[in-house]
């Protein structure tokens, strides 16, 4: 599987919290549904769907399961009955890799926590793990499905210059 280093760059979200069974997802995913329906934020280019993964299904109890769904947005959000806010997802390194086929089951999640990520030198950042739903609607087979998997990295130090500056300057 590929993965590559990029800057997630810094994204308006609306978003709406589930806490819980993994297999209630869909339930407080269809109130984002229904709020951007409403608010006709249908361009999948422009209005990008993205889930903030907190906890690994696997090994988390369901009572501690927590994902926030959310659709990238330019406008802000207003007073709604659905319980979607607003956040910002910060400018962040990241290590990238595309998950294709079923959401169920995303390969390319755990590869890059368990397979890259030991062997890179690198650290898990401060943030959930990113999952941009590149094609989404009830049109899309389960194989098609796209998602590309971010890993927040930690910031790299920088070590202190050795060269002395007066003698290599231009």
């Amino acid at each position: 599987m590929k993965v590559e280093i990029v800057t997630f760059p810094e994204t308006k979200v609306a978003f709406i919290e589930h806490h819980g069974p993994p297999a209630l997802e869909h339930e407080t995913a269809q109130k984002l549904i229904a709020w951007k329906l409403e608010n006709r934020l249908l361009d999948q280019s422009k209005y990008r769907n993205y889930g903030l993964h907190y906890a690994d299904p696997r090994n988390t109890p369901a009572s501690m399961h927590h994902v926030d769904f959310c659709l990238s947005v330019e406008e802000d959000v207003g007073p709604n009955p659905y319980g979607i806010r607003k956040k910002l997802i910060p400018a962040m390194r990241c290590a990238r890799a595309r998950n294709v086929g079923s959401r169920l089951n995303n390969q390319a999640a755990g590869y890059i926590y368990e397979t890259w990520l030991p062997q890179s030198g690198e650290s898990v950042g401060d943030f959930p793990m990113i999952f941009h739903y590149v094609n989404v609607g009830p049109n899309v087979r389960e194989e098609e499905m796209i998602t590309d998997v971010y890993l927040p990295l930690k910031v790299m130090a920088c070590r202190p210059c050795t060269l002395d500056p007066l003698k290599h300057a231009l």
